[in-house]
């Protein structure tokens, strides 16, 4: 199983980005997916998630300029990003609950992160 994030990138401030994040392997079934973001010297926070219903939820810091959304389809989950700021720069990773078998739990599985960096 591999969560493959893209999309970051240098932008300045008041710009936008979306990055995307596609899950591919062998599972059956994928449950709720989210971003993270970790920035340099903190520790790595929560920043939106979708259900497999579509029900979403975000972070206050970023409630109102983010949205998050999936193609069930594609496996696939994105985060626009919109009226960025420097303190948005970090490093975000997508997570997945993934079934990988009928009969077992849906597990949690990370992306490898893709670089976000927002100039002044």
């Amino acid at each position: 199983v591999q969560l493959q994030a893209s999309g970051g990138g240098l932008v300045q401030a008041g710009g936008s980005l979306r990055l995307s994040c596609v899950v591919s392997g062998n599972f059956r079934r994928v449950g709720g997916m989210s971003w993270y973001r970790q920035a340099p010297g903190k520790q790595r926070e929560w920043v939106a998630a979708i259900s497999s219903g579509g029900v979403t939820n975000y972070a206050d810091i970023v409630k109102g300029r983010f949205d998050i959304s999936r193609d069930s389809a594609k496996n696939t989950v994105y985060l626009q990003m919109d009226s960025l700021n420097p303190e948005d720069t970090a490093v975000y990773y997508c997570n997945a609950d993934l079934l990988l078998s009928f009969g077992r739990s849906f597990v949690g599985h990370w992306g490898q992160g893709t670089l976000v960096t927002v100039s002044s």
